[in-house]
């Protein structure tokens, strides 16, 4: 029952237990609760949904993972993937982003379990540490970086190239909006005060309360709603018309997009065609990525124009082209549209309305063409995601002596991701951070996740009209307190300290990443392909070198020492390789410029202590090199092979080809016999 109810280890709980996972879980819920809508915001959605998936799947995932420390939940990292992920599919913050990052929720739950289902944890090694490392770096710098715009509270658009986004951002730093920057710079000062001087206390839950008692006390969200003919300012009427026509066209794509796949499921069901109907889809499909291009580029342009309220002819207020601005008399901008309305904003962005009550039970959308376009990613977030938690649970498990089960991990965070797909929880993965808070706490067994998501229920239920006033650059403080953390360089110059190869994969992820974001998944697809390069230029050519006789009578490479060579009459050389179908032509090539070295040489003597396996290229390849040796007055002879090669050297009738006497089982015995044959003449 354990296996399939690894949560019953918990039982039966002292009462020493029960009050350690009690703190553990109530600490850690202090946590949870702000950092969760802090990464909701970055994955694009309401905050709402940070909560949403701080509920569920905590609790699936300690009962049915394998590390009774690691706390599942919302993460930084998976946040932005997702985010990334979905926004060539949808607008960020439409009922339709928030659906497909359900949907993306699922796969990656579904991938995860069917991994720790199969017992494929292995597929972890396939990432080598320095492309971890280099990613890591890229993706917590991109992370920081990306809330820049919400930061000092101007937009960023959204295209193919984060860093062109961001240079779009860096151009309207004079549009900064100041008490925004003051918000966020406070936070990050009060964390780092926190955390040096009082790391007891709960930092993040301390900075997320007096944020909103502050933006309260000084009136932070200011927000008016107009007709568009209350905008006196013809140039800013215009572009805020032009804003509302692209996304009225959007709206209206995405209706006709909706009407033309329900014609085409009919047709499929009948196993009819209509041609003309799918090059209308893909053509409407064209029309909305330039859609979504226009308007983000036309919400910068809106920005531009600042406004200030005067009163109207009729008493209403109107806005007109804004001379100046105050801390307390502020510009106004353009915030968006909703109803028809033009939204304008006066001071700074809070979290707004969050509404109360738990997630309901709701279906992911599950179009064929959508999970096809999204599962390249889901892959790549599966395995990141898995490769976060195993990393944190061994961190963990080292220091308790815990034995950990990859597998089990897999396939508790695959549950987590499904059943939370169905309650409103887009993607999560193991937090380092909370976890070792909880490890810090006393959390005895997983029992401590359940009572941090317990906290989170209460929080749903009752005190979401309490977080109205929080400031969004509070939270984006949070978050890049969080993920600038991660950022450790002095790594990747070990890896280059180790071996260049190493250090070159690293750099090669960490530029990848930052050139391809925010497609972050594809940083990490360059990073393994270019490791597997490098492994299999390795196995192709792996190190093969004359030897010679150091002063004190041991064998050393003779160029890489200088020594000279132990015999004119033959050459001894080292392979350090299996003898398989890759490297089986370097194999000929290295025993041939050897010889070419020697040309009164008589043999040839391959140490093969090295040699792990031979298949039946390498077998073919030695048979081949050896008739042909012989041919030109020259014996292949073999030392120190290990008995799975001998074996099959054997069963295919080698060694009599090559002699047994040539076949010598070290490489000792080798160099006597080989002196008695050619240095004292007796060959």
């Amino acid at each position: 029952m354990n296996r399939f109810l690894p949560f019953l280890r918990w039982f039966p709980m002292r009462g020493d237990t029960l009050r350690g996972d009690l703190i553990a879980g109530v600490t850690v819920a202090l946590v949870l609760i702000p950092q969760s809508m802090a990464y909701a915001t970055l994955a694009g959605l309401p905050v709402v949904y940070g909560l949403y998936a701080a509920f569920l799947p905590v609790m699936v995932a300690s009962m049915w993972g394998a590390s009774r420390f690691l706390h599942t939940g919302p993460v930084a990292l998976l946040s932005l993937m997702s985010a990334a992920a979905i926004e060539p599919l949808a607008s960020r913050g439409s009922d339709e982003f928030i659906q497909l990052s359900m949907t993306l929720a699922l796969m990656v739950g579904v991938m995860r379990l069917a991994l720790g289902g199969f017992r494929m944890g292995v597929l972890i090694n396939l990432a080598s540490h320095p492309v971890i490392n280099g990613f890591t770096n890229a993706a917590a710098l991109i992370i920081g970086l990306s809330l820049v715009n919400t930061f000092i509270n101007v937009p960023m658009p959204r295209s193919e190239m984060f860093l062109r986004d961001l240079w779009h951002v860096v151009m309207q730093v004079d549009l900064a909006h100041w008490p925004t920057i003051a918000f966020g710079v406070g936070t990050l000062v009060l964390l780092s005060l926190l955390k040096r001087f009082m790391p007891k206390l709960p930092g993040v839950l301390v900075v997320v309360i007096l944020g909103t008692v502050i933006s309260v006390a000084v009136g932070f969200e200011k927000t008016d709603s107009v007709s568009l003919d209350r905008i006196e300012d013809a140039d800013a009427r215009a572009a805020f018309a032009r804003f509302t026509e692209l996304e009225t066209a959007l709206t209206r794509n995405k209706h006709e997009q909706g009407e033309l796949r329900m014609k085409a499921t009919t047709l499929a069901r009948t196993e009819a065609h209509d041609y003309t109907l799918e090059a209308e889809l893909l053509r409407l499909t064209g029309e909305e990525q330039s859609l979504k291009k226009q308007i983000y580029g036309q919400r910068v342009a809106v920005y531009r124009h600042a406004l200030e309220p005067m009163p109207g002819p009729d008493g209403q207020v109107a806005y007109r082209a804004a001379s100046g601005a105050t801390w307390l008399d502020p510009v106004w901008r353009f915030a968006g549209t909703q109803d028809g309305r033009i939204k304008l904003s006066g001071g700074g962005q809070v979290v707004g309305n969050i509404p109360a009550g738990l997630p309901h039970f709701a279906l992911p959308p599950m179009d064929l063409g959508v999970i096809t376009g999204l599962l390249g990613t889901a892959f790549i977030m599966a395995l990141i995601g898995f490769m976060e938690a195993t990393s944190i649970s061994r961190a963990l498990a080292a220091q308790s002596r815990e034995k950990l089960n990859p597998n089990q991990e897999l396939i508790g965070q695959g549950l987590a991701n499904i059943v939370g797909s169905f309650f409103q929880s887009y993607t999560v993965s193991g937090s380092f951070s909370r976890s070792a808070v909880a490890a810090k706490a006393g959390a005895r067994t997983g029992f401590y996740a359940i009572i941090s998501a317990l906290g989170v229920v209460l929080v749903m239920l009752f005190m979401t009209e309490y977080f109205h006033h929080l400031p969004q650059p509070v939270l984006a403080a949070i978050v890049m307190s969080a993920v600038f953390g991660l950022l450790d360089f002095k790594t990747l110059t070990h890896s280059w300290n180790v071996r260049r190869g190493d250090g070159v994969v690293g750099g090669v992820t960490f530029a990848a990443t930052l050139l391809m974001a925010p497609q972050l998944a594809n940083g990490v697809l360059v990073g393994v392909v270019l490791t597997i390069l490098m492994f299999l230029h390795g196995v192709m050519q792996p190190r093969s070198e004359v030897l010679g006789r150091t002063k004190d009578g041991t064998l050393a490479g003779a160029a890489s020492h200088d020594l000279p060579a132990i015999s004119e009459h033959y050459v001894v050389m080292r392979f350090d390789a299996s003898l398989v179908f890759i490297n089986s032509a370097f194999f000929e090539q290295a025993v041939m410029k050897a010889l070419s070295q020697f040309p009164q040489a008589r043999a040839v003597l391959v140490i093969g202590n090295g040699i792990n396996q031979v298949d039946a290229t390498g077998e073919e390849k030695l048979r081949a090199l050896a008739a042909d040796l012989k041919m030109a007055g020259v014996t292949l002879m073999l030392s120190g092979l290990k008995k799975q090669v001998r074996e099959a050297m054997a069963r295919a009738g080698l060694d009599d080809v090559i002699g047994q006497d040539n076949l010598f089982p070290s490489k000792d015995i080798a160099l006597r016999t080989l002196a008695e044959r050619y240095d004292r003449g007796l060959a």
